[in-house]
């Protein structure tokens, strides 16, 4: 397997990079139905389309390593969020 495994599900372009992942497992705590630890015990995708929106982002946006990347419909990253410029909230 690559460095990362990308899916698309409905509007969402989601990707994990499996050299950040480090298999603490939070997106599989997060949906069940959609991640897995693999044998390595890196995140790999399971049925992400079973998943609702919202729910499935809660779970990508769990991960505490930032090893899962979700851009939206306009091609605009919502996961991990951006961080706010030094100086601005």
């Amino acid at each position: 397997m690559g460095d990362f495994e990308e899916r698309q599900v409905g509007a969402l372009r989601i990707r994990i990079d499996r050299q950040l992942c480090v298999g603490f497992g939070d997106c599989v705590t997060g949906a069940p139905e959609a991640f897995e630890l693999d044998a390595e015990g890196l995140a790999v995708f399971r049925q992400p389309g079973a998943v609702e929106r919202a729910h499935l982002l809660a779970a990508c946006d769990a991960c505490p390593v930032d090893a899962i990347t979700v851009w939206d419909e306009t091609g605009a990253q919502v996961v991990p969020a951006a961080s706010p410029e030094p100086g601005r909230d």
